[in-house]
This record gives C-alpha cells, sequence and structure tokens, in this order.
C-alpha cells in the first residue's frame, strides 16, 4: 500500500478514491457468497429451531443453501454492498491516508501504530455510513424462503421501527465496535509484518508476498473482532422467536451467546469469516496497490 507521510493532494486523494472503490467492489463480487454463509452460521442458535435447517461448518452451509434455495441465492443481499461497499471502499481509504499524518507521535514515519491508529479510526467513521446498509443487507441474507427486494426492505424497516437505534441504525454500536478492533488489527498487523519482512526484488515474488502478509493480517484482526461481527449479526437479523427481542444490546448479545452456547458461541462463524476476510483482504489490498499506481501512471 502506498505510504504518505503527509496529508495527500487532491490529485493523490482521486486516485485513493478510485482505486478504494474499484478494489471494494471487485472484493464483493468474488467473496459475497462467503458472506452470505458467515452470517447464516453466526444468526443460527446452538441448536435448529423446529423446521429450519441446520449448518454444521461452513460447507455444509454452502451445499444446503445451493441445495435448498438455489446458486443465486448465495448472493443474497449483493445490492446493499454494492450500492454503499465502492464509495465506502475509497472513502475508508482516503480517510486512513488523511489520518496518518496525525498518528505520528513523534516519529519521522509512519509505524505500525500510526497504520492501526489510523485505520481504526476510519473504521469507526465508515460504520455510521454502512449501518443501515449492513442491516439490510443481514436482513435479506437471513431469509431463507424469498429473494427480498431491497427497497422493499428498506420501506418495511422505516415503516415499523424509524430511523434509530430501533430501526436503520439497529446494530450501530456492534458494528462501531468491530470495525474499530478490526481495522485495528488489519493495518496494523499488515504493516508491522510488511515492515518486518525483507522486500523482494523480483515482482512475482513481492506480489505473492503481499498477498500471504495481507490475508494472514485479516485472519488475525477477524479472530480479534468476530464476537462483536456475532452480536452484530444476532442484533440485526430475525429474532429466534417472532415478535420477540432477544438481542438488542450488544453486552447483553455477547453474555447472553456465552450463557447459552459457551465460549465457542463467541466465535461462531469463525471459519467462514476467514475465508472471506483471508483471501478477501489479500485481494482488497494487493487490488488497492494495482489500481492505485495503474491511475497514477494514466493520470486520470
Amino acid at each position: 500500500m502506498p505510504i504518505h507521510s503527509e496529508a495527500p493532494d487532491r490529485p493523490q486523494a482521486h486516485y485513493q478514491f478510485l482505486a478504494g472503490g474499484c478494489s471494494g467492489f471487485l472484493e464483493i463480487l468474488c467473496f459475497h457468497p462467503l458472506d452470505v454463509v458467515k452470517s447464516r452460521m453466526q444468526i443460527q442458535g446452538a441448536r435448529p429451531l423446529p423446521g429450519e435447517v441446520f449448518y454444521s461448518g461452513p460447507l455444509d452451509a454452502f451445499a444446503k443453501i445451493y441445495r435448498y434455495e438455489g446458486l443465486s441465492s448465495l448472493w443474497k443481499g449483493i445490492v446493499p454492498p454494492i450500492c454503499v461497499e465502492t464509495p465506502k471502499r475509497g472513502a475508508k481509504f482516503l480517510m486512513y491516508e488523511l489520518f496518518k499524518p496525525y498518528f505520528h507521535f513523534g516519529a519521522p514515519n509512519p509505524t505500525p501504530l500510526t497504520h492501526a491508529m489510523a485505520g481504526s479510526l476510519a473504521g469507526t467513521l465508515e460504520s455510521f455510513i454502512v449501518n443501515p446498509f449492513e442491516l439490510v443487507k443481514i436482513t435479506q441474507q437471513a431469509n431463507r424462503e424469498k429473494h427480498l427486494k431491497t427497497l422493499s426492505v428498506v420501506k418495511y424497516i422505516i415503516k415499523h421501527d424509524g430511523y434509530g437505534i430501533e430501526g436503520l441504525y439497529r446494530g450501530i454500536t456492534a458494528l462501531v465496535a468491530r470495525n474499530a478492533i478490526f481495522h485495528f488489527g488489519f493495518f496494523g498487523f499488515y504493516n508491522a509484518i510488511k515492515d518486518w519482512v525483507p522486500i523482494s526484488q523480483n515482482t512475482t515474488s513481492e506480489l505473492l508476498q503481499k498477498v500471504i502478509i495481507a490475508g494472514f493480517a485479516s485472519s488475525l484482526a477477524c479472530m480479534t473482532s468476530v464476537t462483536f461481527d456475532m452480536a452484530k449479526c444476532r442484533i440485526q437479523g430475525p429474532q429466534p422467536v417472532k415478535g420477540e427481542v432477544k438481542y438488542r444490546w450488544t453486552i447483553n448479545t455477547i453474555r447472553t451467546t456465552f450463557r447459552e452456547e459457551g465460549f465457542r458461541g463467541l466465535f461462531k462463524g469463525l471459519g467462514a469469516s476467514i475465508m472471506r476476510v483471508g483471501p478477501g483482504g489479500a485481494l482488497l489490498l494487493v487490488s488497492y496497490d494495482y489500481f492505485y499506481e495503474f491511475l497514477k501512471k494514466q493520470n486520470i
């Protein structure tokens, strides 16, 4: 990832926004099915409800979703991410570059802590932009019977629950916690490992090196934040008993999950999450670098 010790000028900001948007769009198209699998596994409880298909693992979820709902169901809820993720990714990478100069803490150049703090703040701010889209996406992904239309879901939520923390911003505290922790680890681990590993002079080896480091950093960050991701999915998804709100607040959701499902319940969906964010994070960072350098060379 390009490192800039000063706040980006306008051309650089332009490149960063476009490169972030392009890389985000590419990552969504490739890895959305894993997001559907992750959400389904995190929403389900320790035991299946009557008449409900139970998923024993990521591969089992893939197979059963395909068998009972069809191939297209693996892309349920893709419209909200497409609408928001592309500009969101662009804005996040732009904010990340803008925030870095404020976290040098006296160091002449950015340190891993610089990247971690800037990434965490950028991830926190993006939460307030994407929460309504996340809520709609989870609602669509969780439905096992229909392909719900995006606008219909939005209208239903606004009509019945409004715009606040009971409506479009339901689950915002869990999302803020997840994003802050994930991005702190993601950008921190990536740059710490990248600075520690000797730079390869071979272009192919350098690319492979970046892919491995980004995938490893994404997986580590996922492990530290998956509990809050699980809480977010349960708060935003359908409640176990219709008409009763079981999961409302982040800490209470985590406590309830631990009490009913044990320690493993707090890490539900971790396998699918790593399968998604590991290669997804690698693709995101590597494609960001590629698009950024391409746009600079083309002077677009």
